[in-house]
């Protein structure tokens, strides 16, 4: 069994700060669930280019308020608690927070914990650029 708390992984090199997001990875491809799990605060007032070409990912949003664009074609998605939005075509998307929006992720396959957007919004599969 592994626990780990919200508190602790704050706390730890599992926090990462993307600018306008920080996400802290509570589980990851390491603890083998073929899946990692993430808490991530979208900051206000922010938007963030995001194209997860290599990941697939699930996203509820528990509080704050904002929105999702899909590139592709330019529709908008109101976020708001209790919505969960799914990148399940590895959607090129904007996000907008209009508040500071704290979401619970899961990335299949599983992120290792240290990956970054690149100029692109794209992790890259398997932490093959690591942040510093």
């Amino acid at each position: 069994m592994i626990v780990r708390t919200l508190k602790d992984c704050k706390n730890s090199e599992r926090a990462i700060n993307g600018g306008t997001w920080e996400s802290v990875r509570m589980l990851l491809k390491n603890d083998n669930m073929g899946f990692s799990f993430h808490i991530t605060t979208i900051f206000a007032n922010t938007e963030t280019p995001i194209w997860y070409q290599n990941h697939l990912e699930s996203v509820y949003c528990m509080s704050g308020r904002g929105e999702v664009e899909t590139v592709a074609d330019g529709k908008i998605y109101p976020i708001e608690p209790g919505t969960l939005y799914i990148l399940d075509k590895n959607d090129n998307h904007l996000l907008r927070a209009t508040e500071d929006m704290e979401m619970a992720c899961v990335f299949n396959p599983p992120l290792n914990g240290k990956e970054i957007h690149d100029e692109n919004g794209v992790y890259a599969l398997d932490g093959e650029a690591l942040a510093d």
